[in-house]
C-alpha cells in the first residue's frame, strides 16, 4: 500500500470517527464546533489531495508518452546514422577499388 494510499485510509477513518460522535457525549458546544471546522478542513484536505494526484497522474502519462515518442525518434535518429555510415564504407570501398583499377590501367 502506497504512502498516499495508507494517508487517505488514515483520513477517511478519522472522518468516519469524527462522523460518528454523538451529541450524547457532555461537550460543551465550543468542542462540537472544533470537532465539525476540524472534519470540515480534513474533507477539503482530502478533496485537494485527491486533485493534486489527479493532476500528477495525468503529467506522469504525459510524461511517458512524451518519452515513449522521444525513444522513438532516438531509435530511429540512430538507424539513419548507422544507414549513413554503411553507405559511406560502401563508398569508401568503392572509391578504394576504382583506385586500385586507375592504378593497374596505370602501370
Amino acid at each position: 500500500m502506497s504512502n498516499f494510499e495508507k494517508k487517505e485510509q488514515n483520513l477517511n477513518q478519522l472522518i468516519d470517527k469524527l462522523n460518528s460522535l454523538s451529541l450524547s457525549y457532555s461537550q460543551p458546544t465550543y468542542e462540537l464546533e472544533k470537532i465539525r471546522t476540524e472534519k470540515n478542513e480534513l474533507a477539503n484536505q482530502k478533496v485537494e489531495i485527491e486533485k493534486k494526484n489527479e493532476e500528477l497522474m495525468r503529467e506522469h502519462k504525459y510524461l511517458k508518452e512524451k518519452i515513449k515518442k522521444l525513444q522513438l525518434e532516438v531509435r530511429k535518429k540512430s538507424e539513419l546514422e548507422d544507414k549513413f555510415n554503411q553507405d559511406i564504407e560502401e563508398l569508401s570501398q568503392e572509391t578504394e577499388s576504382l583506385v586500385n583499377e586507375i592504378e593497374k590501367w596505370q602501370m
